[in-house]
């Protein structure tokens, strides 16, 4: 809805306005009237409709009003002139415009685009939520002042907004993925979201390597998303998932396009991580996982893109082909590094390792550190399982 009233308006908060509106009309109209054969059409057409009122008074499109005017019963045409099929993707790509900082391009996405609430984002990018609602806000304001166009880019533009978002389809899946806050480990709606908007980017872009990588990351978390939690909820470590339920078309449709991708040209670090999840993916047990091509595979990805995130996954298959000890120096290097304070996974990770090599009093130091930064339930209960694991042996 938001999507396709910003074409109206040309503003952002002019269409959130409407788009509430119609919500508004919605709870006063169908408990009378009853719930129309095409909801979502009404809606959108209502919120359009409240844009266009709102423009007429401001006098400031009265010469295409008639253009834009539709019947009370018409539903929203269908975009058969345009590349995109969804008004998403267009509006994702406003928002990933290069006037924008890479991380407002990709708080504005997850904000306007895909619902993701204020907190949850600002959980994702380790800042408070008051200063994730001041970026989006600014972000907001520099679309309007620098008049940046609501339209998919022409062609020789687009690879420069490309991985901004890839980014942002990535990282609302991670959200949706494990969940920052709440009872829930999933949110499956915005795994589902996300997945699908990552398609649709494929169909957009069929020559682009990482449009590829990314969408066989993702098809290969959806495959196991089942067996990630047992049936009351409680989080399962990967070695604990039952393998025989994982999906094995998700993971055989990820593996064609990681070919794909891998013989069309050098790796970008989406294909690096899918490559990596694939092979996790297709170890007939966790015991027979390739560690060593694992590591090999994350040390390309360090390299190509030298995130801390990177850096402490890598140190976990460090600990896999080198032991707990070697990898627990690089751990320690990451604290002292500073970029992942607050990042709940590094203490997590190194609570771990010290587990591992029967530093049992300083795991529980570690773990009640990672339980602190947690806000999600079933991280928490996990934790505290883990907490508990040392006093019982």
């Amino acid at each position: 809805m938001l999507a396709a009233t910003v074409r109206v308006t040309r503003d952002l908060d002019a269409a959130e306005e409407a788009v509430q509106d119609a919500y508004v009309r919605a709870l006063k109209t169908w408990a009378s009237d009853g719930v129309p054969a095409r909801p979502g059409a009404w809606l959108t057409t209502v919120a359009r409709r409240s844009a266009l009122n709102a423009l007429r008074r401001r006098q400031t499109l009265e010469t295409k009003l008639p253009l834009l005017l539709e019947p009370e019963d018409a539903e929203m045409p269908e975009p058969d002139a345009n590349p995109i099929p969804d008004d998403r993707l267009r509006l994702i790509f406003t928002c990933c415009h290069p006037a924008l900082a890479p991380e407002a391009q990709v708080a504005l996405t997850l904000r306007l685009v895909c619902g993701v609430a204020t907190p949850d984002i600002a959980s994702a990018f380790l800042v408070a939520e008051a200063t994730m609602a001041a970026r989006i806000t600014r972000a907001k304001k520099k679309i309007a002042a620098a008049h940046i166009p609501f339209a998919v880019p022409d062609a020789d533009e687009q690879p420069a907004r490309v991985d901004a978002v890839l980014t942002v389809i990535h990282l609302l899946y991670a959200t949706g993925h494990t969940a920052p806050t709440g009872a829930d480990l999933v949110r499956d709606e915005l795994t589902a979201r996300a997945l699908d908007l990552a398609r649709m980017l494929r169909l957009l872009l069929p020559s682009d390597r990482e449009t590829e990588g990314l969408l066989a990351l993702l098809l290969v978390h959806q495959a196991r998303r089942a067996t990630r939690t047992d049936g009351g909820g409680r989080l399962l470590r990967l070695e604990e998932q039952d393998r025989s339920a994982w999906d094995g078309a998700l993971i055989a449709e990820a593996d064609r396009l990681i070919v794909e991708a891998l013989t069309a040209g050098p790796p970008g670090r989406f294909t690096l991580q899918a490559a990596i999840a694939a092979l996790h993916a297709q170890a007939p047990s966790y015991e027979e996982t390739d560690w060593p091509q694992i590591l090999a595979l994350y040390g390309e990805l360090l390299r190509i893109w030298p995130s801390p995130v990177v850096a402490l996954n890598r140190a976990v298959a460090v600990s896999m082909v080198s032991g707990p000890e070697a990898a627990l120096t690089e751990i320690e290097a990451l604290e002292g590094d500073g970029r992942l304070e607050g990042y709940r996974y590094l203490p997590a990770t190194k609570a771990d390792l010290l587990a591992r090599l029967g530093r049992h009093e300083e795991a529980e130091v570690a773990y009640r550190a990672a339980l602190a930064l947690t806000d999600n339930l079933a991280e928490q209960e996990f934790l505290l399982e883990r907490l508990g694991e040392p006093r019982r042996a």
